[in-house]
């Protein structure tokens, strides 16, 4: 994955995509991301023309829809110098997909190009732009464990930033699962055309969660978070389930992902 660099003595400024899941199901994400580009010394707008960025229509075969939501959220972007997401599910869309929809169209494929350099997903572009080694007095007492999302991993390359990031937080012990990579089953519109199939995928990644020991479970999309902390409710199981921009920011104060809906 290519990363940018920021020119010295220039406060970046960036917009914040926040993504449906955020806006909808929980806030504290972009809260969180928010606190943690301001604390590492960026300026951040979140525009108030954004949209979703298309990905379920785009992943039902409706190219026309996309190429309108992708046009709104390209002029709404326009200006900052980055464009970051706390998710890799809408990152790399934005990032890997908008350009291929212009393919007849020059004009807004050269605007979507440049989207596509500005757009990162938030651990990347703390790491990987900012050049952040550790998050510095936050605490998390838990045994933690991460799951990569396929978004993220396979097509922007997040793997080692989040890691990285939650080694500096205090308290916090981080214990790998036997498949991290392998997909939660939720997919998008997946787990709403084939739910036999996405339930049975959940099922034995919610395994491999509970054996490895955690009581916390952390990622980068709330998609997968959602789909993954439903699963565990509906089995039992004792795992806390949060994003990691709250863990990394210290917005741990709130209930867990799906704890609010069980008050």
């Amino acid at each position: 994955m290519h990363a940018q660099t920021i020119e010295a003595g220039k406060k970046p400024r960036v917009g914040l995509f926040v993504t449906c899941l955020v806006d909808l199901f929980r806030p504290s994400v972009g809260f969180a991301a928010i606190k943690l580009m301001e604390d590492a010394g960026c300026s951040v707008d979140v525009p108030e023309a954004q949209v979703c960025c298309g990905q379920p229509a785009y992943n039902s075969g409706d190219r026309k829809d996309t190429t309108e939501i992708a046009r709104q959220v390209i002029a709404a972007f326009e200006g900052y110098d980055y464009v970051v997401a706390p998710s890799g599910s809408c990152a790399g869309m934005i990032k890997e997909h908008y350009p291929a929809l212009f393919a007849a169209d020059p004009v807004w494929q050269k605007r979507a190009e440049n989207l596509s350099a500005r757009m990162f997903e938030l651990t990347s572009f703390l790491v990987d732009v900012l050049k952040i080694d550790a998050i510095s007095g936050v605490t998390c007492e838990a045994r933690a464990t991460y799951h990569d999302s396929c978004s993220g991993l396979r097509e922007l390359g997040v793997k080692q930033q989040p890691r990285k990031l939650l080694d500096g937080v205090a308290g916090l012990e981080l214990v790998e699962m036997k498949t991290p990579e392998t997909c939660c089953g939720f997919g998008g519109t997946f787990c709403v055309k084939y739910g036999d199939v996405s339930t049975d995928i959940v099922s034995r990644k919610t395994e491999d969660i509970a054996q490895t020991g955690a009581d916390l479970l952390l990622a980068g999309d709330m998609g997968c978070l959602l789909n993954m902390a439903g699963r565990l409710q509906r089995e039992g199981r004792n795992v806390k389930v949060r994003h990691v921009a709250e863990v990394l920011a210290g917005m741990t104060d709130t209930p867990a992902i799906g704890e609010a809906e069980k008050a």
